[in-house]
């Protein structure tokens, strides 16, 4: 398992805590506002809104939080005017670093970044610089729950995915990323349990890291996932399994 597979499994685990803080609810807050200003607030016909409502619901968001997220998207009520934008960079050892953000302030935020990586031994490069290491996919991840691969090659399959992996005590679904929200919509409608379904950038190969590098870029990656500005991170490293673990208790 690359580490980045196993940090996302750790994310998951620490999202009880983050909605305990509000911190999920501020992202998809931010995330139901910016779809709904891009595709409009009907959920039926925009499948990025209609994702992010799902998502938000699995948390527990307040269906009001929710109306009152969409029109802001849509105008019919004033709000803070969120943006989209990514940055590209490194962490310790030459890690691939590709960070979205929804932010309504890009100078303060770009600048937050760079603290961020500077003090983690890394640094933000230009644009292009390493996008072309990621492959941009779905990806829903679900429990495993004693299911057979014959049965995910089945689901797989009917679903229209593209493939599976047992990723810890979750299978990792990949889909082409305007697949995403139709294969999930399909699962659910086949009572399949969904532990999250989001676009995410594959790392195309990973870079090893051990001993201080190691310990750096988990801190690195906490330190920007904790960021309210920042809806995704994704990198390419490659940590011992024991130093995850270690990090996850």
């Amino acid at each position: 398992m690359s580490g980045h597979s196993k940090w996302s499994t750790i994310k998951r685990k620490k999202a009880a805590v983050d909605a305990a803080r509000g911190k999920v609810f501020t992202r998809y807050t931010r995330e139901i506002i910016t779809a709904a200003r891009t595709g409009g607030g009907d959920p039926e016909t925009n499948s990025r809104l209609r994702s992010a409502i799902a998502a938000a619901r699995r948390e527990n968001m307040p269906s009001a939080n929710i109306e009152k997220a969409i029109k802001r998207g849509t105008g019919e009520i004033e709000g803070i005017t969120y943006e989209e934008s990514s940055y590209e960079g490194y962490g310790p050892g030459g890690v691939a670093l590709f960070i979205d953000v929804v932010t309504d302030n890009k100078n303060r935020t770009v600048g937050e970044i760079r603290h961020m990586l500077s003090k983690h031994s890394g640094s933000l490069g230009e644009n292009g610089c390493v996008a072309w290491m990621f492959d941009l996919k779905g990806v829903i991840s679900l429990p495993a729950n004693g299911k057979s691969e014959d049965e995910m090659v089945e689901l797989v399959v009917e679903s229209g995915a593209e493939d599976f992996a047992l990723e810890g005590e979750s299978y990792q679904i990949t889909t082409a990323p305007a697949e995403l929200y139709a294969v999930r919509e399909k699962m659910e409608a086949a009572g399949i349990a969904i532990e999250s379904a989001e676009l995410t950038r594959v790392p195309q190969n990973t870079v090893k890291l051990e001993g201080k590098d190691a310990e750096v870029m988990l801190k690195l990656m906490e330190s920007l996932e904790d960021h309210d500005d920042i809806q995704r991170v994704s990198a390419n490293f490659d940590v011992p399994e024991e130093m995850m673990q270690e990090h996850d208790s």
